[in-house]
């Protein structure tokens, strides 16, 4: 039912490199990502999944792109999104990157202090990119929270102008991170709201 759709689907998440050895990263399998590019494929689509460093195996007949930071995410997301029918962004890309990257590895001798801190600066916001330059494809978001959830997607999908939101907990047994299982509430630009076991 999806012959000849082309969809663009982001998994996995981003590492922000703070040396050659170091980086900011977070606890994404891309499991999501994966799963929804399989059946997306398996239903006719073709699919361009773009994902952060990950150990799943590529669904049959999936197009896959591996990137790393979240401006490597934002260029190839940028680069594919203007001719897909959907859009799906599943991966947990960083919100921070660090100002300043070193060259070669911070050694702890360095320091007198037993502290080091690390200046952040924001990545771009690939869903409200996407959203502002792209007005025809269906845009799907994932939020992922830890307290007053409903509000804070129903607030995520109208600032990003998504046509669907997918709430899940990083906190409820059998959701969040690196299971085989998810427990979702999805969230539509017309209101409807479905909760999924």
């Amino acid at each position: 039912d999806l012959e000849g759709k082309k969809l663009v689907v982001t998994a996995g998440p981003t590492y922000e490199p703070i040396d050659p050895v170091r980086f900011i990263g977070n606890r994404s399998s891309g499991k999501m990502g994966f799963a929804i590019a399989n059946i997306a494929a398996q239903r006719g689509a073709q699919v361009t999944l773009i994902t952060g460093r990950v150990h799943l195996p590529t669904p049959k007949f999936v197009k896959r792109i591996n990137v790393e930071t979240a401006s490597e995410m934002y260029r190839t997301v940028m680069k594919y999104q203007s001719k897909a029918n959907a859009i799906i962004m599943a991966a947990a890309v960083a919100d921070f990157t660090p100002a300043a990257v070193s060259l070669t590895k911070i050694k702890k001798e360095a320091f007198q202090e037993k502290t080091l801190s690390l200046t952040l600066k924001r990545t771009k916001d690939i869903l409200q990119e996407v959203s502002f330059k792209n007005k025809r494809s269906v845009l799907i978001g994932f939020a992922l929270e830890t307290g007053n959830a409903i509000i804070h997607a129903k607030k995520k999908l109208k600032e990003k102008g998504l046509d669907v939101i997918v709430l899940n907990s990083a906190l409820e047994e059998g959701a969040g991170f690196d299971v085989d299982t998810n427990i979702v509430t999805i969230i539509s630009k017309n209101g409807r709201i479905e909760k999924l076991k």
